[in-house]
């Protein structure tokens, strides 16, 4: 069974090395703009030097970058998207060719959780036989009841195609981050330095003690629906929390075979992973796919 990538990136267990070829890439629809926002772009200060961040990360140093105008959706791309992708292409996702995926073990029935394999560093994670994006507990599982939440179990290249079609792109790092940060300078989350203000939740993440108790204090124990809480100042649902987002970068520039993912998700707690923050950034193979692992899609304004 394949390790996560190193302890600094552990909180997206890898399906593999990126060896998988990339699924083809369906061919470029016309773009819609319905449900996107547009942002004007311009000079913003990426990153953070936080003393609750992790050094390995890179999340730092803090530096100015300019974007140029660009659109982002407003909200992940939901099972009920990603079911018109695959009814109008007949995608076949990287977890369907690889025949499994990795399931929280939380979620699945004793018997199963029992003969799953798990990887020794993230040992609540089972690698489920027949778990893909429309059973995301494998088999037996379904997607009712939720049509409106993000799609996961989706590769770097699932995504990728799926933007392909929809005439879109993922969008680069900066974008995802100055989109994420809702307008707010240098500040922890979309709505600033504190994780509940008022004791009022913002975010989908894991309450409790990880990865023992979750208390879904916040409504959930697994994913939410892409419009849960409230947006942030750029009108962005969920840019903190609920699923991990494939963006379109490498996790760095030395040949490295890792796509970076953002905004942390229902399994991310201050004990182990606490990567929600805006600032925060973590990868994994192009071609590993889990159920806490989803995307939005970005488009150029020009």
């Amino acid at each position: 069974m394949p390790e996560p990538l190193s302890p600094a990136r552990c909180c997206m267990p890898s399906s593999g090395s990126g060896s998988v070829k990339p699924s083809p890439q369906a061919l470029t629809g016309p773009a819609s703009t319905e449900g996107m926002v547009l942002l004007p772009g311009g000079e913003f200060l990426m990153g953070a030097e936080d003393i609750e961040g992790f050094p390995d990360d890179a999340e730092g140093p803090v530096r100015a970058v300019r974007l140029k105008p660009f659109r982002i959706d407003a909200r992940a791309v939901t099972n009920d998207d990603f079911a018109g992708f695959v009814a109008d292409t007949g995608h076949i996702t990287d977890a369907e060719r690889l025949h499994w995926s990795y399931v929280f073990a939380g979620f699945l029935p004793a018997a199963l959780r029992r003969g799953a394999p798990r990887p020794e560093q993230t040992p609540w994670w089972c690698a489920v036989e027949g778990a893909a994006w429309d059973r995301p507990e494998g088999p037996g599982s379904d997607l009712a009841g939720r049509g409106d939440h993000p799609v996961v179990h989706v590769s770097w290249y699932d995504a990728a195609a799926y933007a392909a079609w929809a005439g879109k792109r993922l969008p680069t790092e900066a974008e995802w981050e100055y989109a994420a940060r809702g307008g707010l300078e240098q500040r922890r989350y979309p709505w600033g330095d504190e994780l509940d203000p008022d004791g009022e939740y913002r975010c989908n993440i894991w309450r409790g003690t990880f990865p023992t108790k979750n208390t879904a204090a916040d409504g959930y124990r697994g994913t939410a629906p892409v419009d849960a809480f409230e947006p942030n100042g750029f009108g962005l649902y969920n840019t903190s929390g609920n699923v991990w987002e494939w963006c379109a970068d490498w996790w760095s520039d030395e040949q490295d075979s890792s796509k970076v993912i953002r905004g942390g998700s229902y399994m991310c707690h201050a004990s182990y992973c606490n990567r929600y923050r805006v600032a925060a950034r973590s990868a994994n193979t192009p071609d590993s796919s889990s159920g806490h692992a989803g995307f939005r899609c970005a488009l150029s304004a020009t």
